[in-house]
């Protein structure tokens, strides 16, 4: 079947700006408070938010099969686990609806009145019950500057790293919705030159920039996925900021990995761009330095040209960018992560998350996290307003930005933004 939302001559009869990161050729997915305060889901073209289910309640999603509440829930996991002939049919019929040639809406000043929201108007809901929570290790750069600064250059990467997607299990209930403010964790530390630890706030909070993927249902328990099929069950790509807590994680992570430095906050970009969305701007990846195993093996471009950009913004100051990265530095892809996710059986439900890992890319200023930005701190990164930061310091928020862009269509995922607030008094 066709993505003919694609077609990057489609006009839009909806007012849009030029450098929208929500063109017609967009159509993401997502979930919103109206100013009715009704949830619904619904997509974004411009600055415009589109009630689902109101457009689908007034017949214009006549002949696809959609049970009649697909859209007046208050996630997506049903609207994906219908799968990708139904979210294809769907995001085809909204640029066909939205056309500007299309007079259908266009012209029907009372059915918009239902259908149309501005985006001051609505208030965005985390997409979907994320039922698992997975994070992936897969920048071989990010994992090559971790492993110098405590291990050194000569034992950067661990004997498994060039082998397979390194990841963990992680905790679904902390992940939260752009705009939602995290706070400063308490934990367990060992301070440089102690014997014992001490327990209190982090003092080294980070931001880690990585994208997410979403998934459909799968496969049945005990059955694998395999690389060359795993894109047919990825629904789309948020942002994502896996907030971390250095000295925390520094003492707890051995033997079983991160705990209370990774749990305590999770922010996803509200809007679930399509991986339909982004087939035009698929790329080749990087290629292995160690022969593969067949089941990570795979074929055509798995890697997405995404644009990404962390900023600060100090309480009361401008933003300042810090970081300029691309989702295609990844070493792993989603293919291969999905496959090796699931080649010991383990399946995957509508609705789960699979994080990238940091994402860091080959110079300086394209690192992913403050760890390695400032080096440990070693090298501080000065802000708008003349202050300095080696870690994110209480009321910082956190910005990050994505994009792709090619000589006819720009698409973006909005941002994903996150203020720390200071740790609660015990």
């Amino acid at each position: 079947m066709p993505i003919t939302a694609n077609d990057p001559n489609r006009k839009t009869w909806l007012e849009t700006n030029p450098d929208t990161d929500f063109p017609i050729q967009n159509i993401p997915f997502g979930v919103f408070l109206t100013r009715d305060d009704i949830i619904t889901i619904g997509t974004r073209i411009g600055d415009y938010a589109i009630d689902l289910g109101a457009l689908h309640q007034l017949g214009y999603f006549k002949g696809i099969d959609l049970t009649d509440d697909i859209f007046l829930q208050d996630t997506l996991n049903d609207f994906i686990s219908d799968g990708r002939k139904t979210w294809r049919l769907v995001r085809n019929r909204i640029a066909d609806i939205f056309d500007k040639e299309n007079p259908e809406l266009r012209d029907n000043e009372n059915h918009r009145k239902h259908i149309l929201f501005t985006m001051d108007e609505i208030e965005m809901q985390l997409p979907v019950q994320v039922g698992d929570y997975t994070d992936f290790y897969s920048s071989k750069e990010h994992a090559t500057n971790v492993g110098t600064m405590f291990r050194g250059k000569e034992n950067a990467l661990m004997p498994n790293w060039l082998h397979i997607p390194v990841g963990y299990h992680g905790r679904s209930s902390s992940i939260i919705p752009s705009g939602i403010n995290a706070r400063r964790p308490w934990g367990q530390t060992m301070p440089e030159g102690a014997t014992e630890p001490v327990f209190g706030p982090s003092k080294l909070v980070d931001f880690e920039l990585e994208m997410a993927f979403i998934t459909t249902d799968a496969n049945a328990l005990g059955e694998p996925i395999p690389v060359n099929e795993a894109e047919d069950y990825i629904f789309g790509l948020v942002l994502f900021n896996d907030w971390s807590a250095r000295d925390i994680q520094k003492w707890e992570y051995v033997p079983l990995g991160p705990f209370l430095a990774k749990n305590f906050a999770s922010s996803i970009s509200p809007w679930i761009v399509t991986l339909d969305a982004l087939q035009p701007y698929k790329v080749e990846g990087p290629k292995p330095e160690r022969e593969q195993l067949p089941y990570l093996q795979y074929k055509g471009n798995k890697s997405y040209d995404i644009n990404l950009e962390v900023y600060i913004a100090p309480e009361n100051a401008a933003e300042t960018k810090v970081s300029t990265s691309n989702f295609k530095y990844m070493y792993w892809n989603m293919a291969q992560q999905l496959a090796h996710h699931t080649v010991n059986g383990c399946n995957v439900n509508s609705g789960d998350m699979m994080g990238s890992g940091t994402i860091s890319g080959p110079t300086p200023d394209s690192y992913g996290s403050m760890l390695e930005l400032t080096w440990r701190g070693a090298k501080p990164i000065t802000l708008s307003d003349g202050t300095e930061r080696k870690f994110i310091n209480d009321n910082d928020t956190v910005i990050l930005r994505g994009f792709c862009k090619n000589d006819k269509v720009r698409i973006g995922f909005g941002e994903c933004r996150t203020k720390l607030l200071p740790a609660i008094k015990q």
